[in-house]
């Protein structure tokens, strides 16, 4: 059954040790230096007009605010970052490179070139282009007919390839994200949230960052038309360098940004702002706020012990609980809000239990909003007990389970 203890940072360790240790459940020491007194000023004050917005951090992936992060839109051409995603695994996979030629089918050409009226690279119909030119015509100029001849050259098809999408999708936990073409057209099944959004752009920024300038590149020309990057966050003097914007009639104005500012990196999403001036407007409010509004401290050390997770059948009764890397946080300069902490493990782990073993998660809350959500590993080996041992642990479960069973049915006669 799951596990889990809230505490507040200003809880001392002693106190948290002697109150949970033996009981069953686990403990974490919170830092006290973010107990200190600040002046007020953090996610409460900061208001946006938009329907959806999210502001994450790139490095630790802590939200710094959210709006409805988890209201699902049509996404537009937004999808193109999950096109691209698609198509960066298969360029680490070995299976294409940068110069594999692709063919612009009729298809591709019709229904996302020229003839569309659209956004579209103009590449020709029925010629190869190079799949690093179709990347940059898909991602700087949001060209239809570049993401089209993208999923036909990689599956065949744009149906086949949007299999692949929501594959990925699943794997890196886009939770509320469904997806069925390649270029962002209408589609009543076709959907997205910013917080899916953020955790993308999250995820080809650290996958894929031989790959993710090109979504930076500044202007393109293709059969003698030539075309400015269509991003407008890139030159809003707030140190972005990529991703997408969008626009879907009767939906609104989106847009998915990542910047970059004395080697901090902040993504930032909007989506169905009523206009392109409110949109680029909010993006930019939200990052600028962002960088001023926040600092890193490091909560806790590596391979620190934050907790125990009981143990079935194991020659020891509990193992520690430990994150492998620092956990850092971005944390308000000026918040009255309590920082709290909870660790989650299904209970108990089955002896053996191999040192360094993914079984539980810190999850670290400002306020009513997750900010943060670490793996936390085993910190020891546990070897299988003896007979007595296992004997002894079968019993406890056994008298547990009865007590349980004892006070559901006293508790059910109390009611009638």
């Amino acid at each position: 059954m799951p596990q889990d203890a809230d505490l507040n940072f200003n809880r001392l360790f002693n106190m948290a040790r002697a109150r949970f240790a033996g009981a069953g459940l686990l403990f974490v020491a919170l830092l006290a230096l973010v107990a200190q007194p600040v002046p007020a000023a953090a996610q409460g004050t900061f208001q946006t007009p938009a329907p959806s917005a999210i502001l994450v951090d790139f490095s630790t992936g802590a939200i710094l605010f959210e709006k409805d992060a988890d209201r699902r839109m049509a996404p537009g051409s937004l999808v193109k970052i999950m096109t691209a995603a698609v198509v960066f695994n298969e360029l680490h996979a070995g299976k294409i490179t940068p110069d594999t030629p692709f063919m612009v089918s009729v298809n591709a050409w019709r229904r996302g070139g020229g003839p569309s009226g659209g956004a579209a690279m103009f590449a020709e119909v029925n010629k190869p282009v190079r799949v690093e030119d179709l990347l940059i015509g898909a991602l700087t100029v949001s060209g239809n007919d570049a993401a089209i001849a993208l999923a036909e050259g990689v599956s065949g098809t744009e149906t086949a390839f949007a299999m692949k999408m929501n594959e990925l999708g699943s794997a890196i936990g886009l939770t509320n994200s469904a997806f069925r073409n390649a270029q962002g057209f209408a589609d009543p099944d076709q959907v997205s949230t910013a917080k899916d959004m953020a955790q993308l752009a999250r995820y080809v920024i650290r996958t894929f960052p031989q790959y993710y300038p090109l979504f930076s590149v500044p202007d393109i020309e293709w059969s003698k038309i030539k075309q400015r990057n269509r991003n407008p966050l890139l030159n809003a003097g707030v140190g972005a360098d990529g991703l997408q914007a969008a626009w879907l009639r009767d939906v609104g104005y989106h847009i998915v940004g990542s910047a970059l500012q004395a080697n901090r990196r902040l993504i930032v999403v909007v989506m169905g702002a009523k206009s392109e001036k409110e949109r680029i407007e909010e993006a930019k409010r939200l990052l600028e706020w962002g960088f001023h509004s926040f600092e890193y401290r490091q909560l806790f050390a590596a391979q620190t012990e934050l907790g125990r997770a009981n143990v079935f059948g194991g020659d020891a009764g509990s193992v520690g609980l430990a994150p492998r890397e620092p956990v850092m946080l971005l944390l308000p300069r000026n918040t009255p809000d309590k920082i709290v902490s909870r660790v989650t493990y299904t209970s108990p782990l089955r002896a053996p239990v191999a040192k360094g073993t993914e079984v539980a998660k810190l999850e670290i809350m400002r306020g009513q909003l997750k900010v943060l959500e670490v793996p936390l590993v085993t910190t020891e080996e546990v070897a299988v007990g003896s007979l007595w041992q296992r004997a002894l642990d079968g019993a406890t479960v056994t008298v547990g389970d009865t007590a349980r069973d004892l006070t559901n049915q006293l508790m059910a006669k109390l009611k009638k």
